[in-house]
């Protein structure tokens, strides 16, 4: 696909649903609109075991960052597509191992950009910025990211439930393997994506998604392609695998009770 960088706008649409925002409100947020909400209500019609997947996917990511920064030494995060700020945030759980680790959190959305600006004005180690993770190029040489970022030194680059938001044109794994290709050896990637078995699952919820937000939207997936996203790198124990069941610990969040969908994922490491 072409790096151009797509245009971004900075004006907050609350009459089209924003992905950000629907997952802020499953999380418990209250920075998310009416049409979120109600959008949130449709989906979980078809899929009611979403506020309970976001849930657990969002202590997925805190648990891989904890996991990187005290097991493997990582102090280097760029999390694309990351979403409004919410508790335990990556540069939170990262700089709670090491108050020295540095993060930058990459979204499209304007909201999570004034968000995320008024959350670290007082943090040096910590930028947000507003880009299409689609535009490597463009992200990896914003003045911002080269103050923070040590390409010679591993980075954990973060996809933690976004790549779903890709359509098959822009080729999210290509977009996997571009990061990667950047990232020097010893750096590692937290991918996880929303998979289903279900064939009527993932056609209602990728047509719905796609209508809802009037495209920014890609495609719910099979497990298997996103085990292929990462072919060339090593993924690491215990795999991939349903989220929720990824180095569990203390801060597991509540069950899944059905399994229409699921956010299926791991870390894998660039050597």
């Amino acid at each position: 696909m072409s790096q151009e960088p797509q245009p971004l706008s900075t004006v907050v649409d609350v009459s089209i649903p924003s992905v950000a925002r629907m997952y802020d409100h499953y999380l418990g947020g209250k920075d998310n609109y009416s049409v979120d909400r109600e959008a949130c209500d449709e989906l979980d019609k078809v899929a009611p075991s979403t506020k309970a997947l976001a849930v657990n996917n969002r202590r997925f990511l805190q648990r891989a960052v904890r996991w990187l920064a005290q097991e493997q030494g990582i102090r280097q995060f760029i999390d694309h597509g990351s979403g409004l700020p919410t508790q335990d945030n990556v540069h939170q759980v990262a700089q709670a191992v090491d108050p020295e680790s540095r993060v930058v959190y990459v979204d499209n959305d304007p909201i999570v950009l004034a968000h995320g600006r008024a959350l670290l004005e007082e943090d040096h180690r910590t930028a947000v910025i507003q880009a299409d993770m689609r535009d490597t190029d463009g992200i990896f040489n914003r003045p911002e990211v080269k103050r923070l970022i040590d390409f010679d030194q591993p980075v954990a680059a973060l996809f933690v439930s976004v790549l779903h938001c890709i359509p098959d044109e822009d080729d999210p794994k290509a977009l996997v393997e571009r990061v990667a290709e950047r990232l020097c050896p010893g750096s590692f990637l937290v991918v996880c994506h929303l998979v289903s078995e279900d064939k009527a699952t993932r056609d209602f919820v990728t047509e719905f998604m796609r209508v809802s937000t009037q495209g920014n939207w890609g495609r719910v997936r099979r497990a298997s392609e996103l085990e292929e996203f990462l072919e060339g790198l090593e993924v690491l124990e215990p795999g991939l695998v349903e989220v929720s069941t990824w180095k569990p610990d203390g801060t597991m969040g509540p069950k899944q009770t059905t399994m229409e969908w699921i956010e299926y994922g791991g870390v894998a490491r660039r050597n």
